[in-house]
């Protein structure tokens, strides 16, 4: 399967105009961003899980990271509320569930191999809260305010996804849990929307996809 798999087009993606598409296992849902692979894949993905619902044990040979966006999430290192940021890296497993459901944006099998680095962390903070950054990406969230202008380097190339607000860019307007993705060579600009944007970006990760 390839779902937006093409990294030198710039790529945005709607969560109201994308469907869910049911999982492998029972009550658990996904909108596919971007994705390389079938069911062990490279991949961006909006993931919802029904009250009660848990996916089977399983280790993440490539690393995971994710942001609860909704709910609580939950596995064996403890409960994972709204805002909750956790990187998984590679040989790391998990028994992942969510008593109460929960929804989260996760990214699977996109880290250094060699990276062994685990973080369980909140994005909750003012201004820059930097959740990662090694030599390879830098991961943030950032909190604009209403009308401010930001500049979208995507040197290595960058995405956006918004967590809270809006912004518009390019004449394209992004609210909640959208996503835009940015090729490597890019700049741009996003303005924030009237009630600003909390929105959680990843740069330098995809410098050598193109």
């Amino acid at each position: 399967m390839r779902v937006n798999a093409d990294f030198s087009k710039r790529v945005a993606v709607h969560f109201d105009d994308n469907e869910w598409v049911a999982s492998p296992a029972a009550g658990v849902e996904r909108k596919m961003l971007d994705r390389i692979g079938d069911e062990v894949a490279r991949a961006t993905t909006i993931v919802r899980f029904a009250p009660g619902s848990a996916f089977a044990a399983h280790t993440h040979d490539g690393g995971e990271e994710f942001l609860v966006l909704d709910g609580v999430f939950q596995d064996e290192t403890g409960d994972f509320p709204v805002g909750s940021y956790v990187r998984n890296p590679p040989t790391t497993s998990h028994t992942p569930s969510a008593s109460e459901g929960a929804t989260i944006l996760v990214k699977l099998h996109q880290f250094d191999p060699d990276d062994r680095t685990e973080i369980r962390r909140s994005i909750n903070g003012q201004g820059t809260v930097r959740l990662f950054k090694d030599e390879r990406e830098d991961v943030q969230v950032q909190n604009w305010a209403a009308g401010e202008t930001i500049d979208l380097d995507a040197t290595k190339g960058l995405e956006v996804f918004v967590v809270e607000g809006s912004f518009a860019e390019d004449g394209e307007e992004f609210s909640g849990w959208d996503w835009l993705r940015l090729p490597p060579g890019t700049q741009s600009k996003a303005v924030a929307g009237v009630a600003g944007a909390r929105v959680w970006v990843k740069s330098g990760h995809l410098n050598g996809m193109v």
